[in-house]
């Protein structure tokens, strides 16, 4: 079943709500925000030259909602159920009521109906599903169910045909093997490759040779990474190669992120995922589970290691020695290739490479590779040719002194002052514009100020372009979550606007465009959000990708914005 509501259902939901229930305008406003519900109105007159109707409002609702149109416990959920049960007959609340309140001893339908609209709302349960069957809704907006809570352990089977590494790929995981082997627990290593270029991939395959004997030992191989997304992207690949492997057992994977604890009875070696935040927060309470861990990890890959450099990770390293004195085990970085001025200078990583003494380990394709390596990955197709657009909204902001202790507390554009561009119409007005000029089908990833302005975003590029555009953050469910970004992938979506979530960890290879609406002083956020769209066609990706930044005459802002830093990273930029 599809996990969204098409464009038909989203017609036959819309035309209930408004024609046949007289859902009044005010309360389709208080459900969607009155306030985004008037500026969003104003913006359809403004650029679609039409008036939004009802219908139209209720539209934008259950776009916004889709299977959860009903669900929840807010004050405006429960009067919409309430008010949609007041067009059912009296036999059919009788009927209802006496099947999920069969307890109680009210007699009269007229006062049945306000506690069947406070039920609780179990996605897909027996009550949900009746509501709407009685109301004439689509089954799907009795929810979807959500994907059942991912396990804290996986066991692994060894299933299917492993995937071919290319050239320098495979070049790359014999140099790691071969220092390991030479080195062994004094290894010491990091690998650079460009954004794009596969590390992840290589790294899962070396160390899965590596550590395959090991973990027959019930020893395990620390992967840490800096989210949650990343770590379940590091999850994935270990599974797909695993599985890709011949070998007659499992691997036991487990999941130490999030809060989540591990049973120190269940630890028995294998795949540990963490990320550096957890990890910290459980050396300093001495977690058992982690002392275990610590005490027989056969080798630990740092992702994104170029933030090894931090205080977490020197706490982590302090807590290591104690427990396997100063050899420790075998310890590899991944970071990506220098190649511009600014983030990953040629100085930074071999800053990095000389806190863990390490060996620096890189394709070796050449001259013109070592010289120009994002050229080099771009003329072969391993990476797609970025162009840039900067387009200047004329807005001018000036920073308040809050605003401005805020950006030092964050050590980026403060949280309150994106919310004041994600409330600003006439830069609305010309995001929209700017999105809806770009060809039919492009598909466009868009960076939003807030959660609030995702979904803003997200309402107005359906209701003017006709064709569905979604939304996400880090509250959608997952189910949610996973079947948008599925619809992105497959073509079937032309802007998925998010705020917060697609940086690391998200592999949509098809992308064509980068529309970035919030500004950020932070290259390494700008870096991950720009390297979504730079997998080229020998990764499955594009050619081309185009990049958007929305900009803005910010003063006092103190440091430059990412984008201006990167000039050399672009092979074509104009002005707008």
């Amino acid at each position: 079943m599809d996990i969204f509501p098409n464009e038909e259902e989203i017609e036959l939901a819309a035309d209930l709500l408004v024609n046949k229930y007289k859902i009044s305008a005010q309360l389709l406003g208080q459900l969607l925000s009155t306030k985004q519900t008037q500026e969003a109105n104003s913006l359809v007159k403004k650029i679609g030259n039409k008036n939004s109707s009802r219908v139209d409002v209720a539209k934008r609702l259950i776009r916004r909602t889709g299977p959860g149109l009903f669900c929840g416990s807010s004050k405006y959920v429960k009067e919409l159920r309430y008010k949609l049960l007041a067009h059912l007959s009296d036999a059919e609340v009788t009927r209802l009521f006496r099947r999920y309140k069969p307890q109680s001893n009210i007699t009269t339908s007229s006062h049945m109906r306000k506690p069947l609209s406070e039920l609780k709302w179990v996605a897909r349960g027996p009550w949900p599903i009746d509501f709407v069957e009685s109301l004439g809704f689509p089954k799907i907006f009795a929810g979807i169910r959500p994907i059942s809570v991912l396990p804290t352990i996986d066991n692994i089977p060894p299933l299917g045909i492993p995937p071919k590494l290319v050239q320098f790929q495979d070049y790359l995981k014999k140099q790691m093997l071969d220092v390991l082997t030479r080195e062994g627990k004094k290894t010491r290593c990091v690998v650079t490759l460009p954004t794009g270029g596969g590390k992840t991939r290589v790294a899962v395959e070396a160390f899965i040779d590596w550590m395959h004997p090991r973990f027959a030992n019930r020893q395990y191989l620390l992967w840490i990474a800096q989210s949650e997304e990343l770590c379940e992207q590091a999850i994935s690949c270990i599974r797909q190669l695993w599985g890709a492997r011949e070998y007659t057992s499992a691997l036991r994977v487990y999941r130490y992120f999030g809060g989540r604890d591990i049973p120190v009875n269940e630890l028995t070696g294998g795949a540990v995922v963490t990320s550096i935040q957890q990890l910290y927060n459980r050396a300093k309470s001495d977690d058992e589970a982690l002392n275990a861990i610590l005490k027989d990890t056969g080798a630990m890959i740092i992702d994104e290691a170029h933030r090894a450099i931090s205080d977490m990770y020197n706490s982590l390293m302090t807590k290591a020695e104690e427990i396997c004195g100063p050899e420790l085990f075998p310890i590899c970085g991944l970071t990506a290739t220098p190649g511009r001025s600014g983030l990953y200078k040629n100085e930074e990583t071999m800053k990095l490479v000389n806190k863990f003494d390490a060996y620096l380990i890189k394709p070796d394709l050449g001259k013109e590779f070592a010289e120009t390596p994002l050229r080099y990955f771009r003329e072969n197709g391993y990476l797609a040719w970025p162009s840039h657009i900067i387009y200047r909204s004329g807005r001018e902001y000036v920073l308040t002194e809050d605003e401005i202790q805020q950006m030092q507390l964050e050590g980026d554009i403060a949280s309150g002052f994106l919310k004041r561009l994600a409330n600003d119409r006439k830069r609305n007005e010309l995001i929209i514009r700017r999105l809806l000029a770009l060809p039919t089908n492009t598909p466009t990833l868009v960076y939003a100020c807030t959660v609030e302005h995702a979904y803003f975003l997200a309402d107005l590029l359906s209701e003017l372009s006709g064709h569905h555009a979604g939304a996400i953050s880090s509250d959608t469910p997952l189910t949610i979550r996973r079947g948008l970004i599925q619809e992105f992938k497959e073509g079937k979506m032309q802007f998925l606007c998010n705020f917060g979530v697609l940086t690391t960890g998200f592999d949509a290879p098809k992308t064509e465009c980068i529309a970035i609406c919030r500004p950020t002083t932070s290259e390494v956020l700008y870096e991950q959000i720009v390297g979504r769209g730079l997998r080229g066609p020998k990764f499955g990706g594009t050619d081309k990708c185009l990049v958007i930044d929305f900009a803005d005459n910010i003063l006092r802002l103190g440091p430059p914005l990412a984008y201006a830093r990167f000039n050399d990273f672009w092979t074509g930029e104009s002005v707008e």
